[in-house]
């Protein structure tokens, strides 16, 4: 993934790339249980949960945020079709909606200054109290992003047995990533040779 992307683009993007092709034909899920996301969220300290040790409550809360994520995903490719681990099972965009902002509006924040020698001065928001509530700085992520211009490079990938979200970086991109194109590709091919035999 493009390494330009900004710290909000990449958090949310990397919450909704929790449902996967599990190799074998199904999905995965890196946040089925209570665990997995502890693991997800100490990967991420961008995240603000320093120290995080995630129960049930957290899980479900978490979940709830990558639905609406994951929705709001869908519409920002349209007229492209979603990733086919949402497309029947999408949340109505205005809940979606709804759940983010309400998400959101749990950890009061800050602007922070930072100004360093020879740059332009930039505000970042953080947390009021040391450690933002997590939920809302994944839903802050993804309102973030969803309201940035790298909006207009999101993309589902299309790909035999894939269910990933990606940034487009260039105008020929259609797949997340190579080995999505090489499957892609040979499935091409065998429907073309299926057709002719």
């Amino acid at each position: 993934m493009n390494a330009s992307i900004g710290a909000d683009a990449r958090l949310a993007l990397d919450l909704a790339l929790t449902i996967r092709h599990d190799g074998h034909g199904g999905v995965a899920d890196d946040l089925a249980t209570a665990d997995g996301l502890t693991a997800w969220v100490r990967e991420r300290p961008e995240t603000g949960a320093h120290g995080f040790e995630a129960g049930d409550t957290d899980l479900a809360a978490v979940r709830d945020v990558r639905a609406a994520v994951r929705a709001l995903f869908a519409r920002a490719v349209l007229p492209g079709e979603p990733s086919p681990a949402d497309a029947a099972r999408l949340m109505p965009v205005r809940d979606a909606v709804e759940r983010l902002n309400t998400r959101a509006a749990l950890a009061p924040t800050v602007p922070v200054l930072s100004w360093t020698e020879g740059a332009d001065p930039v505000v970042r928001q953080e947390p009021a109290h040391g450690d933002a509530e997590l939920t809302a700085a994944l839903a802050r992520a993804a309102i973030a992003f969803l309201a940035s211009p790298d909006r207009q490079r999101l993309r589902a990938c299309h790909a035999p047995r894939c269910v990933r979200y990606f940034l487009k970086d260039h105008p020929r991109q259609e797949w997340c990533k190579p080995s999505c194109g090489n499957r892609a590709r040979v499935a091409r091919h065998h429907e073309r040779h299926k057709k002719t035999a």
